[in-house]
């Protein structure tokens, strides 16, 4: 099978940018979570619909996962999925409670209770590859980029059961128990792997890997309980020659080390929490190589006067440029549900004719 990489869209503004080029047509931007919540035509499509029962729908997927490329013109789409899609797909009992988030039915606290996750062949996940195709048959010259959460954030929601803000029993584990903690993350880097190489097989140009809540642990315990994982989820799609992007929130004091994992990564997203400029440069002293930026305009300014919003945008834009190293614009987190798509309309008209 050809490699993904030797198809890709070459004249693509954003993979010209991951790929660390500096001088695109355009600079590129999309919006982590853009496919959905706060566009109304999300709402419309899932009306009366589960979340997982709308991943499960290839049709659905795409229609969901094109929307916000129709409306605003972004340079790549984002896979529509959530990050227990996976877990689901390999048998996990796991349900995603609106206004909670994902819960599981049986945590995961012993060494019994991992031997009960099963492992996840590309067989399981005949809806997502299908979906992807239909969905890369619509975009045109657009890229899409496939999606999964990593390890630890994966393992969190195993081990406390649901949604936590300290992740007491996560961190309580791998302190207590590090071989068990790195038994779970080494099958759950297999089933993220599997679920990224799935996507690109299918036709994704790149790759995201997201660790929402990896921001709760300090840089040693990244360095030695997580990066390896990280690393490991990742390399299932190297020999793809895709781009490869990690992101994780509250995360400014580890990305040095999200940039130097095994394997590489070719973009690093950075938060709202540290100036995009000062992210690029501890991205270059951790792979002690350039590496390409995303990010990272506070959601929270969607909600500012247009002048005070357009002024921080061009700061981001202006600070990507010095990275030196290929930037794509994004958030510094995801859309927020009430976000108005007109100014994301907006954001996205302004990275298009920003100049420097």
């Amino acid at each position: 099978m050809p490699r993904r990489g030797s198809i890709a869209r070459v004249n693509s503004p954003y993979l010209h940018a991951a790929r660390g080029g500096t001088t695109p047509s355009r600079t590129p931007v999309w919006f982590m979570r853009q496919a959905g919540r706060s566009l109304p035509e999300y709402r419309r499509v899932r009306a009366g619909t589960t979340m997982l029962e709308s991943c499960r729908r290839p049709e659905l997927v795409a229609e969901i996962t094109l929307q916000p490329v129709r409306r605003y013109d972004v340079d790549a789409a984002v896979f529509y999925s959530d990050i227990v899609v996976p877990l689901e797909a390999a048998g996990v009992g796991v349900e995603i409670v609106p206004g909670t988030g994902p819960v599981i039915a049986e945590p995961v606290r012993t060494r019994a209770d991992l031997d009960r996750i099963p492992e996840l062949s590309l067989e399981q996940l005949q809806h997502v590859t299908d979906a992807v195709r239909l969905t890369t048959a619509q975009l045109g010259d657009v890229p899409l980029i496939g999606f999964a959460g990593a390890p630890f954030t994966l393992a969190s929601y195993l081990v406390e059961g649901g949604p936590s803000r300290d992740l007491l029993r996560t961190k309580a584990l791998m302190h207590a128990d590090p071989q068990l903690w790195h038994d779970l993350a080494a099958r759950l880097a297999r089933i993220t792997g599997t679920f990224l190489r799935a996507q690109v097989l299918a036709g994704a140009s790149a790759v995201q890997l997201f660790d929402s809540w990896v921001g709760s642990v300090p840089l040693t315990t990244y360095t030695d309980l997580v990066a390896p994982h990280s690393a490991a989820a990742l390399a299932h799609v190297a020999d793809l020659d895709v781009p490869r992007t990690h992101f994780g929130t509250g995360t400014g004091e580890l990305l040095g080390a999200m940039a130097a994992i095994d394997g590489g990564v070719d973009v690093l997203g950075v938060d709202f929490r540290v100036p995009l400029d000062v992210g690029a440069a501890r991205g270059r002293a951790g792979a002690g190589r350039p590496v390409a930026v995303q990010g990272n305009l506070d959601p929270a300014l969607l909600f500012a006067p247009w002048d005070v919003l357009r002024a921080d945008l061009h700061r981001i834009l202006a600070e990507g440029e010095r990275a030196g190293a290929g930037h794509v614009v994004n958030l510094g987190h995801g859309v927020p549900p009430t976000a108005d798509p007109d100014v994301l309309q907006r954001v996205v008209e302004e990275v298009h004719a920003w100049r420097g």
